[in-house]
């Protein structure tokens, strides 16, 4: 090996020593990952209602329950200003939602919490999916059916924000409570969570 080569070689090395001591990158700052798979889905979530909500294939879903009647999926903890990112998957003729701050678990609608809807059939289609159910309509608003899908919401004070697949589709200043439990329905179809992560602010 000539002066060069070895020279190469050392300085190579020492690079390589340098960067496995290096701290791995957060994924963001102060966030929570509260589902990730079928991870956290016993530490972090409660069953409210009687749908089947399991793990299966490394998602945490729901494809039957009490006819008539919504089943939750609910956070063991409250939350108040937060963003949260949400990866999901429904039937075309799921009906499902994020509820947030939920004052009360023993009384949850849609009129104490404040609903991003999933409701792709919904025959009333002013507040269908990616709206905010009774605060903000949505016109010609997006299909979730059939395919995994991100909602990325920002609660902060009366005001929340709905961005779906990259598009905001809700917007509103009057929420319901300004703080309370996160909870993921189950009202018809099959519906999937992958993913849950939340960064309070």
């Amino acid at each position: 090996m000539n002066t060069f080569a070895r020279v190469s070689f050392v300085s190579v090395a020492a690079l390589v020593a340098a960067c496995t001591q290096m701290p791995a990158a957060p994924s963001a700052a102060g966030s929570q990952t509260l589902l990730d798979g079928g991870k956290g889905f016993e530490e972090n979530w409660q069953t409210i209602g009687n749908a089947n909500w399991r793990v299966v294939g490394g998602v945490v879903q729901a494809d039957s329950g009490e006819k008539g009647k919504s089943s939750y999926l609910m956070t063991k903890a409250p939350y108040g200003d937060f963003v949260l990112r949400v990866e999901f998957w429904v039937s075309d003729d799921a009906n499902s939602g994020i509820y947030m701050r939920c004052p009360d678990l023993a009384d949850i609608t849609d009129m104490n919490c404040t609903e991003a809807n999933i409701f792709d059939q919904r025959p009333d289609q002013t507040y269908a999916t990616g709206a905010i159910t009774h605060l903000s309509p949505i016109a010609n608003g997006p299909k979730a059916g059939g395919k995994w899908n991100t909602f990325e919401i920002t609660a902060r004070g009366p005001r929340i924000v709905v961005v779906m697949n990259g598009v905001k589709t809700g917007e509103t200043d009057k929420a319901h409570a300004l703080r309370g439990n996160i909870g993921l329905q189950w009202a018809q179809g099959v519906v999937k969570f992958r993913k849950v992560e939340i960064r309070p602010l």
